[in-house]
């Protein structure tokens, strides 16, 4: 009842009106490649018998939740670089933060549910099947979905306290967490407390458990006897490693960003990595170097 303002402006990239075609151009094919590549990846764990593991199981999540949070920002990125008329309504700007951040922290957690995994298969391969049983699975996954929709709808609920009365502008091409926080006209700083309390937790969490299973894994490598052995327990985690490192990379970069004007042009890019780049990179991060993957594309 305290919100005045009913519709944002989203400004995207508007300051650069010669870079709107080809950015278009460039983000189309970008989102084109991520949903091919990342429906290919689910496409092909499901049809090779030989891929029904616990790590295709999580890895077919992963690319269903890159398929999601991507659809959630770059269509909406794409219509505002070709239409002039870039409104969003209160309500479609607060579900767009809803599911973009239970998306984003469930595949946070998911990538360390992919850690626990990889360091139960390298540290103990002969109880594998039994540790990593498909209830277990099942109950990670589900627990990750659960957790994420929990905190965005904390985040979210934390945004509809506060009153909008104001500027409507948006200076991004999303309902991103900073830019929607300033333009409220009444205190943020209960919103910023919940915001630093939950995305502190989960980043602590999630590289803790990474951390930690890395470490043992590390452990248990350098004392493999064999080479043979020790090179394929390096491959099995090269890829989750990659992905880990891009995906926490951008967010602790958002993070670090100060919240002010001149750094707007900042946080877009680094959005449009995390929520264009980062989908598009993981099913090749996966399937270039997975042979068993590289061989069912083939067949099909």
């Amino acid at each position: 009842n305290r919100t005045s303002v009913t519709t944002f402006i989203l400004l995207g990239f508007s300051e650069y009106p010669r870079l709107q075609a080809p950015l278009f151009l460039m983000f189309l094919t970008i989102y084109t490649i991520t949903l091919l590549g990342n429906l290919g990846i689910i496409l092909v764990i499901r049809i090779n018998p030989k891929l029904h593991t616990p790590m295709y199981f999580f890895l077919s999540h992963l690319s269903f939740l890159d398929i999601c949070y991507s659809s959630v920002f770059t269509p909406n990125l794409l219509e505002i670089l070709v239409m002039e008329d870039r409104t969003i309504s209160f309500k479609a700007c607060m579900v767009q933060f809803f599911f973009v951040c239970a998306f984003v922290i469930t595949e946070m957690f998911m990538l360390a549910v992919m850690a626990y995994d990889r360091f139960v298969a390298v540290c103990n391969p002969l109880l594998y099947t039994v540790a990593m049983s498909r209830k277990l699975c099942a109950l990670l996954v589900a627990g990750t979905y659960a957790w994420g929709g929990i905190c965005s709808l904390t985040l979210t609920y934390s945004l509809l306290e506060l009153s909008f009365c104001g500027s409507n502008i948006i200076h991004h091409f999303g309902c991103e967490y900073s830019a929607i926080l300033s333009l409220s006209c009444s205190d943020p700083s209960f919103s910023q407390r919940i915001c630093l309390v939950i995305s502190t937790f989960n980043e602590a969490c999630s590289l803790l458990i990474i951390l930690a299973s890395y470490i043992f894994i590390v452990v248990t490598i350098i004392r493999m006897p064999s080479t043979s052995g020790l090179r394929k327990a390096f491959s099995t985690c090269a890829s989750h490693l990659t992905a880990i490192t891009i995906f926490h990379g951008i967010i602790l970069l958002l993070y670090c960003v100060p919240n002010s004007k001149s750094s707007w042009l900042l946080v877009k890019v680094a959005t449009v990595f995390f929520t264009v780049i980062i989908p598009m990179l993981n099913p090749l991060i996966y399937s270039l170097r997975n042979k068993d993957v590289k061989d069912t594309a083939r067949k099909l």
